[in-house]
């Protein structure tokens, strides 16, 4: 019987970040062009409380409800959890998307509850789509069959040759934390010329001389900023993704980078192409970035990300995950 209303495909998303509800978007785009319907029902944001546990109770909770509104509303002939997160206190057995399991980065008492059932959840689930290999090799086995479907990632524009590039440096620190820009500005600090500028994205400060601070900036205009800087620097203090570097790739920037620990998907492309540039002396990585490349980095990025491109994930999305949800 056809249930009015009812989709191939509902897509549950915890969308704690803007660039969750990004991925889960463009995740929702793929289906669509393979042929699913395809319904989103979005987490409501929970008060904020004290622990990492409580956080991820409140949170599982919310995508649980979620969840419970979209099976009555649309009648789904699959479920697909974003986030091993949404999927806890999921209603009904789906598939599990994520970039890295939450025991992954939960120690001792964080994970105390998450960890048991989380590996329930990965076990029983109808598919596993992981962001990356690396996220996929942190699951404990045994787990469900998986496919990695990356989130897209495309150049912003045409490709801006090193020495026509206008700015220096450009970091990320809309969360300076998480992303180590006290690391990044002490390295900077360290071993920039006179003449020489850091572009701080995604945070307001108090400029200094060579930092300077851009402030939340819309998507277009911060991936601009990107593709005209010759260094991108990070040190976060663990990377369950790191899509801010794979763009910075993408658009044939230096990725000047610690080597943080998870399944960080642009390290070992970063290594490959200049191993250099990833070090724990961020400023000599710095430097390798600015002073002296290997020979055709940005090609060769571009080249590397190959497998990121709209084009090869709407291909797996379509021949590989989709019959996986449907069965």
């Amino acid at each position: 019987m056809v249930v009015p209303g009812a989709v191939d495909v509902l897509l549950v998303s915890l969308g704690s970040t803007v660039g969750l509800r990004e991925a889960d978007a463009e995740l929702a785009g793929a289906l669509r062009r393979a042929g699913a319907s395809v319904a989103v029902v979005a987490a409501a944001r929970p008060r904020d409380v004290r622990t990492f546990a409580l956080t991820d109770l409140s949170w599982a909770l919310a995508a649980r409800r979620a969840a419970v509104r979209g099976l009555a509303a649309h009648a789904p002939r699959a479920v697909l959890y974003s986030t091993v997160t949404a999927a806890l206190l999921g209603p009904r057995r789906g598939a599990i998307r994520f970039d890295a399991p939450a025991a992954d980065n939960r120690p001792g008492r964080h994970g105390v509850w998450q960890r048991p059932l989380e590996r329930r959840r990965l076990r029983e689930a109808t598919v596993l789509a992981p962001l990356s290999e690396a996220g996929l090799a942190t699951v404990p086995r045994p787990h469900a069959a998986a496919v990695v479907v990356p989130i897209p990632v495309e150049p912003s524009g045409p490709l801006i040759p090193p020495e026509r590039r206008d700015l220096v440096a450009v970091t990320y620190a809309a969360d300076p934390r998480k992303k180590g820009l006290n690391r990044v500005l002490a390295a900077w600090r360290a071993v920039r010329r006179p003449e020489e500028e850091l572009v701080v994205a995604g945070l307001a400060g108090a400029d200094e001389p060579g930092v300077r601070y851009a402030g939340r900036l819309e998507r277009p205009a911060y991936r601009d900023l990107v593709r005209r800087a010759r260094v991108f620097v990070i040190a976060p203090r663990r990377e369950d993704h790191g899509l801010a570097q794979l763009e910075a790739l993408a658009d044939g920037c230096v990725l000047a980078t610690t080597p943080a620990p998870g399944p960080y998907a642009a390290l070992p492309i970063a290594r490959r192409l200049d191993a250099r540039t990833v070090s724990d002396d961020l400023g000599a990585a710095i430097r390798a970035g600015l002073d002296g490349v290997a020979p055709d980095y940005a090609g060769r990025a571009r080249a590397a990300l190959a497998p990121y491109t709209h084009a090869t994930v709407d291909r797996t999305v379509r021949e590989v995950l989709l019959p996986y949800l449907l069965g």
